[in-house]
């Protein structure tokens, strides 16, 4: 059996022979807490041919996903459970003082 979600829930389990088909961006992770999983990446293009590549995770293994679009994740043999995480996204202070803002001082510049 085959499941669709979008977005990826957080944390998930797949009994053996469920797999799950979800979008993920780019620098998204799957931590495999337990069992084992197979994991398909999003498709890419090699010239004209599309491809999938194949990663076997086993209990403990961390996967970074290089890049977005849509992955399968399928159980081996045993329940699996792993989390889903978010790409790490820097904090950037929003700019306080209005002069410091590129349009503000492109403004200053020609209105003098």
């Amino acid at each position: 059996m085959i499941a669709t979600v979008t977005p990826a829930p957080a944390t998930l389990t797949l009994e053996p022979g469920q797999s799950l088909r979800t979008a993920v961006d780019a620098g998204a992770w799957l931590q495999v807490i337990e069992g084992r999983a197979r994991l398909l990446s999003p498709p890419s293009w090699f010239g004209e041919t599309v491809f999938m590549s194949e990663t076997l995770l086993t209990e403990g293994d961390v996967h970074r996903l290089e890049r977005g679009g849509w992955i399968e994740v399928s159980a081996l043999h045993a329940p699996v459970q792993l989390r889903v995480h978010a790409p790490y996204k820097a904090h950037v202070p929003p700019v306080q003082d209005p002069e410091l803002r590129p349009v503000m001082r492109l403004m200053r510049l020609l209105t003098g």
